[in-house]
């Protein structure tokens, strides 16, 4: 199977440095292994986007010397491809409405993995109280047997759905799809093989392996890499006010050491000379396997 890898980020702000560093691992892999990039946008939830947004992101990829294959795919124009997916989900029965709200879902036990359990309450049908609400989410039904699956870092991965997450919704009851099933049928039809990503992500993968399964879809190869944290332990992100890196090539080396990955034997002079070496010295056995790190102080 030929390598084609991607990048896949959200436009609620700019390319900060701990979207860099998840940048920089999925190219380094892909051209690695001599294989393809692409840039996907996933802008499915449209009330989040940012105006501007998408540009600033494409505009900051080129600066940091990152070049993608083909054109820039937007989740925002792939309403029917999910919907087609929805469809094949409900004509296997796995799939339920849902009238639950947020405020009664706030007293669902917390599983394992942080999240809040489903326990189920509209699996059987909606109740009278529940069957006259106007907006109604859409849920899949899950597995009592574990998902497994080997992430190329973190190496076997085992997730009881039914135990740590429950049901989850697939459709939003304000009618937007949820990035799971987006995320499943996007990597399907770009024929992706490999999905390099932040580990916030990695336990999101075994609902998404469950997703690819009941729609006949393949699984691609997982790595996850660790993410930047902030001073405070949060997550580098738009919502906690990161920052776009102003100069390239000094990011670009920040991000390779955050990584782990072996120095270069002389001062790099550009970009291009930055990914020649990166591309000739990508070492994913060298990555740090935690999920998180503190960034450089330069981007903390």
């Amino acid at each position: 199977m030929r390598y084609r890898g991607r990048f896949a980020p959200s436009p609620t702000g700019p390319l900060h440095f701990g979207s860099l560093v998840a940048a920089m691992a999925s190219y380094a892999d892909a051209r690695a292994a001599r294989g393809e990039w692409l840039v996907r946008i996933e802008d499915v939830d449209t009330p989040r986007a940012r105006a501007g947004a998408i540009d600033a992101i494409l505009n900051a990829l080129e600066r940091f010397g990152f070049e993608w294959n083909g054109p820039v795919w937007r989740q925002s124009q792939r309403q029917a491809a999910y919907e087609a997916a929805l469809e094949a989900l409900a004509s296997a029965g796995l799939v339920y409405r849902c009238a639950c709200t947020r405020r009664e879902r706030a007293g669902d036990p917390l599983g394992r993995i942080g999240e809040r359990i489903y326990p189920g309450t509209c699996r059987d049908g909606l109740d009278a109280q529940r069957r006259v609400r106007p907006r109604t989410a859409v849920r899949v039904r899950v597995p009592l047997a574990p998902i497994a699956f080997n992430d190329r870092l973190y190496g076997l991965q085992r997730q009881a759905l039914a135990d740590d997450v429950g049901d989850f919704v697939v459709r939003r009851s304000d009618g937007l799809f949820a990035y799971q099933l987006a995320v499943v049928v996007d990597d399907a039809a770009q024929a992706v093989s490999d999905v390099v990503r932040g580990a916030d992500l990695l336990a999101s993968t075994p609902r998404q392996i469950f997703l690819q399964r009941a729609l006949g879809l393949p699984t691609p190869r997982y790595l996850h890499v660790p993410i930047a944290i902030d001073a405070n332990g949060a997550k580098l992100s738009k919502q906690t006010g990161a920052r776009a890196p102003p100069s390239a090539l000094p990011a670009l080396e920040a991000a390779w050491r955050f990584l782990q990955q072996p120095a270069p034997p002389q001062e790099l002079s550009s970009v291009r000379e930055f990914w020649t070496f990166a591309h000739a010295h990508w070492q994913p056995s060298r990555l740090p396997p935690v999920a998180m790190m503190p960034a450089p102080a330069a981007y903390n």
